[in-house]
C-alpha cells in the first residue's frame, strides 16, 4: 500500500469514528435534518483536526495564479488523484524548477472548502523524487523483468526486410514523427506509415503507448512497430519503463522498435524491444532498406553472377574441346573395329552352346518317348492282344459280361473290327469253369 492510500485510509477511519459519535450523540431526522451549511462545517471540521502527511506521487497539473500554485497529483500505480494548493507564503520552499510530470514528495494537510464543497490539499513542503530511490525502483524492475527472459535477446524477432506498412507511435506534430516519415520514404518511396499519436511525456504516457502498441499488433497489415521521441532527461522518459507498458511490449507479436534516442539511462522499453535503435532518424534506416543501395546490389549480383556463368561456359568448352582432341574421340569407326571381333566371337560361342543345348534336350525327348511307348497300350497291342468293348463303349473285362449275341468291338494293334459274341467257352485249365 502507498503512502496516498495509508493517508486516505487513515482519514477515512478517523471521519468515520467522528461521524458515528456524533450520529449518536445528536443524530439528523427526517424531521430535523441538517442543514448542508452544518453538515459542511462538520466535515469541515473533522478534517481541520487531520494532521499533515508526507504523500508522493506525479504532478498532472500545474498552474499559477496571483502567486498561489494550484495542481493535481495523481498515483504512481493506483488510478487516484488528488487536487493541491500551494499558497504564496510557502512558495520559498518549494523548488522553482517544479512542473507538469514531475515525480514529488509533499507534505500535506486537507483542508476541506467549505463555499464551493472541495476537498483540496494544502501544501507546506514539496521536493522532488530522490534519483537514487527512482534508479533504486527501476533497478528492481530491470532485474524482476531480466529473471523472467524478457531481455533475453534469443526471444527478440527479427525485423522484416521490406516493410509495406509501418507502425508509428509518436507525439504530434513532433520532430521525432517527422525524421521518421522523411527518412523512411527517402530511402524507399511505396513505404506506408499508420501513425498513432501519443503522449510521450507525462501521466498519459504510460496508457496511450500501451493502447497504440494492443492497436497496432491487432492490425494484420502492420510489419513492424515503431516507438519514437526526441530523448529527454530522465525523469520525462520514465514512463517508458512503467512495468505495464514493457510487459505489453514484450507480449507484442509485430516486431517492434524502440526509437527513444536516450543513452545514458536506457528506457526498459529498449531492453525488452526487438531492436533499439539510437534516434527516431536511425530507426528509419534500419528498418527500411535504401532502394539505391538495393539497386546497386542487385546490379552487383548480376555482374558478378555474369561473370561466373561466363567463366564456368569457358571452362566446360575447354573441357568438351580437349575430349574431343582424344584419339579416341577423334573417329568413330575404332569403336567398330575394336568390338567386331568380340562380336564374331560372341556370336559362334551363342551357336555352339545353342546347339549342344538342342541336342541334349533330343535326346531327352528321344528317352521320355522310348519310356512312354513302352507302356503305351498300343505297344500291348503289337504284341498281338485286342480289346473288347462292349456296346456301350466300356471295356470287356469277364466273359460273363458277354453273352451269346452280344455285339462286341475289338480294336487290333492296326484298326479294329466288329464281333458277335457265342457266349462263355468252358476253360481246360480250370476245371471246366466257363470264362
Amino acid at each position: 500500500m502507498s503512502v496516498t492510500e495509508q493517508f486516505y485510509g487513515a482519514c477515512a477511519e478517523h471521519s468515520l469514528t467522528r461521524w458515528e459519535h456524533h450520529v449518536t450523540d445528536d443524530a439528523p431526522t427526517f424531521d430535523a435534518p441538517w442543514s448542508v451549511g452544518l453538515l459542511s462545517a462538520k466535515i469541515k471540521g473533522y478534517i481541520d483536526r487531520l494532521g499533515t502527511a508526507w504523500i508522493e506521487g506525479e504532478i498532472t497539473q500545474w498552474g499559477v495564479s496571483g502567486g498561489n500554485v494550484y495542481g493535481k497529483l495523481k498515483d504512481l500505480t493506483a488510478d487516484a488523484t488528488v487536487s493541491f494548493t500551494i499558497w504564496s507564503s510557502v512558495r520559498g520552499k518549494i523548488p522553482d524548477d517544479l512542473k507538469q510530470g514531475d515525480r514529488v514528495i509533499a507534505l500535506v494537510k486537507p483542508n476541506y472548502w467549505v463555499k464551493g464543497g472541495t476537498l483540496t490539499m494544502q501544501v507546506f513542503e514539496m521536493r522532488h523524487v530522490g534519483l537514487g530511490d527512482l534508479l533504486e525502483r527501476l533497478e528492481r524492475l530491470r532485474a524482476l523483468l531480466a529473471s523472467e527472459g524478457l531481455f533475453d535477446p534469443a526471444r527478440k524477432k527479427p525485423l522484416p526486410f521490406l516493410p509495406q506498412r509501418i507502425g508509428l507511435i509518436t507525439g504530434k506534430d513532433s520532430d521525432a514523427e517527422k525524421d521518421v516519415l522523411r527518412n523512411a520514404q527517402l530511402r524507399w518511396p511505396a513505404v506506408e506509415f499508420r501513425v498513432i499519436h501519443a503522449a510521450v511525456q507525462g501521466e498519459r504516457v504510460v496508457s496511450e503507448v500501451t493502447a497504440a502498441i494492443h492497436e497496432l499488433d491487432a492490425d494484420p497489415e502492420v510489419d513492424v512497430i515503431i516507438v519514437a521521441r526526441g530523448g529527454g532527461d530522465f525523469q520525462n522518459l520514465l514512463g517508458f519503463s512503467d512495468e505495464s507498458l514493457v510487459r505489453a511490449a514484450a507480449a507484442c507479436r509485430t516486431p517492434l522498435v524502440s526509437a527513444i534516442g536516450h543513452e545514458a539511462d536506457r528506457p526498459l522499453l529498449d531492453e525488452v524491444a526487438d531492436l533499439r535503435a539510437s534516434t527516431p532518424t536511425d530507426a528509419a534506416k534500419r528498418v527500411v532498406p535504401d532502394v539505391s543501395e538495393e539497386l546497386s546490389r542487385v546490379q552487383q549480383s548480376r555482374a558478378r553472377l555474369g561473370m561466373r556463368l561466363t567463366s564456368f561456359l569457358a571452362n566446360e568448352i575447354d573441357r568438351v574441346e580437349q575430349l574431343r582432341s582424344r584419339p579416341a574421340l577423334a573417329t568413330t569407326s575404332w569403336i567398330v573395329d575394336s568390338r567386331a571381333e568380340d562380336l564374331t566371337r560372341y556370336v559362334a560361342r551363342g551357336v555352339e552352346l545353342t546347339g549342344r543345348m538342342l541336342e541334349r534336350a533330343e535326346n531327352q525327348v528321344a528317352e521320355l518317348r522310348a519310356h512312354v511307348r513302352a507302356l503305351s497300350p498300343q505297344r500291348t497291342l503289337d504284341r498281338g492282344y485286342a480289346i473288347a468293348q462292349l456296346p456301350s463303349g466300356s471295356v470287356l473285362r469277364a466273359a460273363g459280361q458277354a453273352p451269346a449275341a452280344t455285339e462286341l468291338l475289338l480294336t487290333l494293334a492296326e484298326g479294329s473290327i466288329r464281333a458277335t459274341s457265342t457266349g462263355p467257352v468252358a476253360d481246360p485249365h480250370d476245371g471246366g469253369q466257363s470264362k
